[in-house]
């Protein structure tokens, strides 16, 4: 998402009023007390449990089948959710397959988001607890059901590869005794491996699971769905954020061949047709008319101003809240001279971009909804189709498809995309599925972009050369403001994480970092790595122009730092890339550092940069992880890779403007993105470790740009104040 918010504050959350009005109306009108929130979300749901759980499936022939609450949308998460089942059931992991859970947030739900909900970087870090008691206990059942039928202590019996065996000779498959594990009670405790003992978990033999079908195009996307009697829509939407309809004449559109329908829903006008093309058709020939009296109508120039006006203090009306605060950082305002480091950033909106734009298919009659898609927040997308239809969440019904990318597009507390699809499936009515289509733009003039930010900072730096008093602002939106997820103590974490908490802050015996967050027109979301896309930079570079301020050779001067603040984890990513580095760049090539902490993973990674005609090069990127324990190493590897090619390209080229109100980037030809032949060589390395595992999907996006930043520095002597590095042409 991923969407990193506090995960003791989810666990909390509660319906909202409205939600439990639509439920307990259609329940008897009978309010459902001491009903948690999964039981609200799920209530209607008619999902079965097998013997052997809500996560695992055994076919008569053996065959291991785990039940995912993840989407994969090209992460390579069931690959490890698998592995973790699997390691622990002793299963023949060349058997073992995945399938997508149905929408159950009861069954299904984020351990550390409180919903059936992927994001975060937490797929595998809040399930590995969770999957590995499901595996154990599904091998116990078999381990007792040899054990009655061989009538030998359940001790003597050993199991690999979906095989048990006992010292007498006897063995038996799992599809010999599955007919007699089935009947045997689920354990209510179970003993889990020594991860020393692990022979899966951590090898090369943990490879995608889906890898076949996406090579060879039998893997299923939306796209993909055909249905009988389907029907196709596109969406009219308002050319500005906020504008409404105000009127719309169909005419013109319904003459077009194949044009169905044409009618007014909550976020435009939808043209139905009988396929894509003619619904395309149609939308063109519509005249429309929009009230844009509540719309934002400035431009990203004059938002970024008054962004940093406030920054500077030149807005009185802005609220500041304190995230970091201690120490006497008095007169560090008005302070100046050669210990004084100042620096100004400004990172830009940002759109997901992902290769499948939104779509999706929904049927809907009366109050049964069906809806076939890539859905990243089932619970979300439940709880906003029940409210538009008037039936219970759980009784939505969502079939999860691949999805081809989201980096937390794919999942807004509106639902927008999917909530457009299930008004007009509603409209349509009789159970007709409608498939809503999406162009490249429509998905990228949409809106929900990362939010633009701008950063000020202040230090002084100490008789010993580190910095003594910091003070920090950061302007920005606010993603999680309106949500049904309440925010907790202090301000939106989203807007912070990153500068939070970090060890340089730490290290400064006088702290004062303040946020504000003006509200704007512009829809923002988390977008891949979140906070940590600008707070990474801002910490990380500031961190280079303190040590050459200082004199002081930056990879020393981060070890100091992480000394002070007790940053064990940092110091050891930092030696491991250093290590796997060597001792000097490619000849022609200047290296730089950043290391950033982010979804529980700490990464550092050494970058090698060159210009060619005033633009950045990236060679060779070197990066470390420390992420706990490393289910698939080869996983992380190419999530570091995709994570860096992703950052490189958002710092490189990544902008989204708006003129007059309006986005200017409607395509890659204005939303420029990394090519093959830009894309770095990046080698990881992972630090061994013992802890659980941590995020992976996200970390390694935010280091790279102020590695990046860092080497340019080196090798111009000129800091880098805004980002992308490279403008493009407005």
């Amino acid at each position: 998402m991923n969407a990193p918010v506090n995960p003791a504050d989810l666990k909390s959350a509660q319906p909202s009023r409205r939600d439990v009005v639509v439920a307990s109306a259609l329940v008897g009108g009978s309010l459902l007390v001491g009903c948690s929130p999964a039981d609200l979300m799920s209530a209607g749901s008619k999902v079965e449990v097998g013997a052997f759980g809500p996560f695992i499936k055994i076919a008569p022939d053996g065959a291991v089948t785990v039940i995912s609450k993840h989407i994969e949308f090209g992460q390579g998460n069931h690959a490890g959710l698998a592995a973790i089942v699997a390691e622990e059931l002793d299963a023949d992991w060349t058997k073992v397959t995945v399938e997508q859970a149905p929408a159950n947030a009861k069954l299904y739900a984020n351990g550390s988001l409180g919903a059936q909900l992927t994001g975060g970087s937490s797929a595998i870090s809040n399930s590995w607890e969770q999957l590995r008691k499901a595996g154990a206990g599904a091998r116990a059942m078999f381990v007792q059901a040899a054990s009655n039928k061989w009538n030998v202590p359940v001790g003597e019996i050993t199991v690999k590869d979906s095989v048990l065996t006992h010292g007498s000779g006897k063995s038996a498959t799992f599809g010999d005794l599955l007919a007699d594990a089935a009947k045997v009670p689920a354990p209510s405790d179970v003993k889990l491996k020594d991860p020393k003992t692990f022979t899966l978990i951590g090898s090369d033999r943990v490879r995608r699971k889906d890898a076949q079908a996406k090579s060879d195009g039998t893997a299923r996307y939306t796209q993909d769905v055909r249905l009988p009697d389907m029907l196709t829509a596109v969406v009219a939407h308002p050319p500005r954020f906020g504008a409404k309809l105000k009127s719309f004449d169909a005419g013109e559109a319904k003459k077009v061949a194949g044009v169905v329908d044409v009618f007014e829903i909550p976020s435009g006008v939808a043209v139905v047709a009988q396929n894509t093309y003619a619904a395309r058709l149609g939308r063109e020939a519509l005249k429309v008319e929009w009230d844009e009296d509540k719309a934002e109508k400035r431009g990203t120039t004059a938002i970024a101003r008054q962004f940093h006006d406030i920054a500077a203090g030149k807005d009185a009306s802005a609220k500041w809240e304190p995230f970091d605060q201690r120490g006497d950082v008095s007169g560090l305002d008005a302070a100046k001279g050669a210990d004084i480091v100042e620096a100004t950033y400004e990172f830009p909106y940002l759109a997901h971009a992902t290769m499948e734009p939104m779509n999706c298919v929904a049927s809907v009659d009366g109050n049964k909804v069906k809806m076939v898609f890539g859905s990243q927040g089932q619970t979300l997308d439940q709880l906003n189709a029940a409210k538009i239809v008037g039936c219970l969440p759980g009784s939505v019904e969502i079939e999860t498809l691949f999805a081809g990318g989201s980096f937390g597009r794919r999942a807004n507390f509106q639902s927008d995309y999917a909530a457009e699809c299930v008004h007009i499936a509603k409209k349509v009515g009789k159970g007709r599925p409608v498939k809503l289509v999406w162009t490249r733009e429509d998905d990228m003039r949409a809106g929900y972009f990362r939010p633009l930010t701008v950063h000020a900072v202040k230090v002084r730096l100490g008789k010993d050369g580190y910095p003594a008093a910091w003070r920090h602002r950061i302007v920005s939106q606010s993603i999680m403001k309106g949500s049904p997820m309440p925010a907790g103590k202090g301000p939106d974490q989203t807007a912070v994480e990153g500068a939070a908490g970090s060890p340089y802050l730490k290290a400064t015996p006088a702290v004062d970092a303040q946020v504000a967050l003006p509200d704007i027109g512009v829809p923002v979301l988390w977008w891949r790595s979140v906070g940590a896309t600008h707070t990474a930079f801002v910490m990380e570079h500031t961190i280079d122009q303190l040590a050459a301020k200082a004199g002081k050779d930056p990879v020393e001067y981060r070890r100091a730092l992480y000394k002070k603040a007790g940053a064990d984890r940092h110091l050891a990513v930092l030696d491991l890339a250093l290590a796997k580095a060597g001792p000097s760049a490619t000849p022609g090539w200047t290296r730089g550092l950043a290391v950033h902490e982010s979804f529980g993973s700490v990464v550092a990674q050494v970058a090698e940069v060159k210009l060619e005609n005033g633009t950045p090069r990236v060679g060779r990127v070197v990066t470390a992880i420390d992420c706990g324990v490393a289910i698939s190493p080869d996983q992380i590897a190419a999530q570091m890779e995709g994570g860096t090619c992703y950052g490189l390209s958002a710092a490189l080229f990544g902008e989204i403007t708006l003129t007059d109100g309006q986005v200017d980037q409607s395509n890659f030809d204005r939303y420029r993105v990394l090519r093959i032949n830009e894309a770095p060589k990046v080698e990881t390395y992972i630090v061994p470790s013992g802890n659980p595992p941590s995020g992976v999907g996200e970390p390694g996006t935010p280091v790279i740009g102020p590695a990046v930043a860092n080497a340019l520095l080196a090798l111009t002597k000129t800091p880098t104040s805004r980002l992308p590095f490279v403008r493009s042409e407005a």
